[in-house]
């Protein structure tokens, strides 16, 4: 594991994962806009699902070594409740969110509180930006406030906040998950712990839950798939990144989910969305990239 990938590799596998990501939004999307499922449904099955996938690729990576009736539990070891406690905010705000916006407005503001969540947690620990580092973070953040200004083109109010708020769980889980010696087993752990905390709030919302196959697929897919599968093959190209590239790559997200939006889900793209986008994709590249040179 400690060998470096090749480039072919690395660049293969960054592309696949960016394209997990986006896909989370897109599914999460088509799910609660044009299938029966709903919120709590879709979360549910979408961490149980990517708790069961991590668990295997953990096993096919070398557990099966251990004796069968352990495993289970010595996967739901691994990482550790709080994490699993970001997991699920991160998971139950997201799906909430999607059920009033646009893949492309709830991919950019999941980002954008993303790195406004890490930003801040270096800050609070003492670092210094430079000044041109301070003004592009500022701009992106101005664009984020932006996107919640009153106006026939904002998005509701609700589910912005709901995922802006799943951005700052992300942003927590991120940052707890760093220096894990194995991220796919601990991220099996995390799922498996995430999808327990899905219990209270599926049985609570039991009476006005609805299941299709169609929503069932997407969540299944968007667990399976973008969650789980495309985590494992991002913890395969940072082997090969920079912490500042492995940053600066992230940025086509929102641009996929948008693009994806577009064609797939016939979605519009408004000018506050196309400014705002603008703002933060390239306030946060500033600020990277300054970092980087800086260096």
């Amino acid at each position: 594991m400690s060998t470096r990938p090749s480039a072919a590799l690395v660049v293969g596998c960054t592309a696949l994962s960016m394209l997990a990501f986006a896909g989370n939004s897109l599914l999460c999307r088509l799910a609660l806009r044009d299938t029966t499922i709903d919120a709590a449904s879709f979360t549910t099955v979408r961490l149980l699902s990517g708790a069961i996938t991590l668990w295997v690729l953990v096993q096919l990576r070398g557990g099966a070594s251990r004796a069968p009736e352990a495993t289970l539990t010595t996967e739901a070891s691994s990482g550790n409740w709080r994490s699993a406690l970001a997991l699920f905010a991160y998971a139950i705000f997201f799906s909430y969110a999607y059920a009033q916006l646009s893949a492309a407005t709830g991919a950019l503001l999941l980002f954008g509180a993303v790195q406004v969540t890490m930003i801040g947690r270096g800050l609070w620990l003492g670092e210094r930006p430079h000044l041109v580092q301070t003004a592009g973070y500022l701009i992106a953040v101005a664009g984020l406030i932006g996107m919640l200004l009153p106006g026939l083109s904002a998005p509701p109010l609700v589910g912005a906040l709901l995922m802006i708020a799943s951005g700052a769980a992300w942003g927590i889980y991120s940052i707890r998950a760093k220096g894990a010696r194995d991220p796919v087993r601990a991220n099996a752990g995390n799922f498996l712990r995430a999808s327990v905390c899905c219990v209270p709030i599926y049985l609570a919302a039991l009476p006005w839950a609805s299941h299709d196959a169609a929503g069932m697929l997407y969540a299944v897919l968007s667990g399976a798939i973008a969650s789980a599968l495309g985590y494992a093959i991002w913890y395969v190209a940072l082997r090969g990144l920079t912490v500042t590239t492995a940053g600066l790559v992230q940025l086509s997200v929102p641009v996929i989910a948008a693009a994806g939006g577009v064609v797939l889900l016939g979605e519009g793209v408004t000018w506050r969305l196309v400014v705002a986008s603008v703002a933060v994709l390239g306030g946060v590249a500033v600020g990277m990239g300054y970092r980087r040179a800086t260096r």
